[in-house]
């Protein structure tokens, strides 16, 4: 795969201004050059709308979630959300702790690569698999875009161009930028990145390693380092690239519908909780609709809207078995009628 290596590159490492292209060089790296491609990253076979499996880690006395997700490609706000109760900045010598690594597979496409904002992860398929990585993603006030787009070109060791918005906005804070800033150590875009045909976006690596699985950009999508130097060689000139916004995930595998809802930031407001319980109401109801011989129990709906951890939650079933018509005929009794209000929608 050629790289294009960029002396100017006008572009924010997540702006929403369109960008100015100078002249670009491209060049194929040596041999030699190529990184380590081990996975960092593992990959997981989807069964049905689900993938993944759960994991555990032992930290050390100098432990912080922001290390362990740089170790381990995990966010720090999804290690946080599914570990309440740890402290995120001293966690403890010997404390275990929970590596969020299962899933319900977005409502998009699966080709090619898929965005949630709303869990800030990237998903890349790959035939029957998947890969997962953390991405950094936009703020309130800079939000990423809901978009199908594509990736047009891989790039290796981009220079930064900050656009006038940016360097204002620098300058305001007693920050000032330079008006180019040259592949190093000092560049927000990192070591490499696949530019997008959503003009002016980025999936790239970071000289932030903290605002990785985060709202922090200006729009981009930040990696690691470590995972976009991998990235950018398993993925070709117009693979598909879907964002979304689901924080309410549903899906059936094996027969067991699995709920996965997340909260956006590390606090959990009452004004969120409500927000998410009433966006969970409406995808049940048309999940039921979609999928009629489903049985969900509000009790395992309630507690999975209550912790919004990112952890897929098995909320109810298939029902594979007929009815006899005896038993359609047959008036239940109050205290099955009681259960069946207790336990279902």
């Amino acid at each position: 795969m050629g790289f294009i290596k960029y002396s100017a590159l006008l572009l924010a490492g997540a702006m929403t201004l369109q960008p100015v292209w100078a002249e670009v060089q491209a060049s194929t790296p040596e041999k030699a050059e190529t990184p380590d491609r081990s996975p960092r990253v593992p990959t997981f076979k989807i069964n049905g709308d689900l993938a993944g499996r759960l994991g555990v880690f032992t930290t050390r006395y100098e432990d912080t979630f922001a290390e362990v997700g740089n170790q381990l490609a995990l966010g720090y706000l999804e290690l946080v959300k599914a570990n309440p109760g740890v402290d995120p900045w001293l966690p403890g010598e010997g404390t275990t702790i929970t590596l969020p690594r299962q899933y319900v597979i977005p409502e998009a496409r699966r080709e090619g690569i898929v965005i949630n904002l709303a869990e800030y992860r990237l998903y890349y398929f790959a035939g029957d698999s998947v890969e997962v990585y953390p991405v950094g993603v936009g703020t309130t006030e800079n939000p990423s875009p809901l978009t199908d787009a594509e990736v047009t070109m891989p790039l290796e060791s981009p220079a930064w161009y900050p656009p006038a918005s940016i360097r204002a906005e620098r300058e305001a804070s007693g920050d000032p930028l330079p008006r180019m800033i040259p592949p190093g150590p000092g560049n927000p875009l990192g070591s490499h990145a696949l530019m997008l045909s959503e003009k002016g976006y980025l999936i790239h690596g970071t000289n932030k390693q903290f605002g990785v699985g985060m709202p922090v950009s200006h729009g981009c999508f930040r990696m690691y380092n470590e995972d976009i130097s991998r990235f950018v060689y398993q993925v070709s000139k117009g693979t598909s690239v879907q964002i979304v916004n689901d924080p309410v995930k549903l899906g059936i595998s094996g027969g067991e519908v699995w709920l996965e809802v997340h909260r956006p930031h590390e606090e959990y407001s009452q004004q969120e909780r409500e927000r998410l319980w009433q966006e969970v109401l409406q995808e049940i109801e048309a999940f039921r609709q979609k999928h009629p011989n489903v049985e969900v129990q509000r009790r395992a709906i309630e507690l999975a809207v209550d912790q919004a951890d990112g952890i897929p939650a098995m909320v109810g079933e298939q029902i594979t078995h007929v009815a006899s018509e005896k038993a359609i005929k047959e008036k239940p009794s109050r205290e099955s009628e009681e259960q069946e209000q207790k336990l279902y929608f």
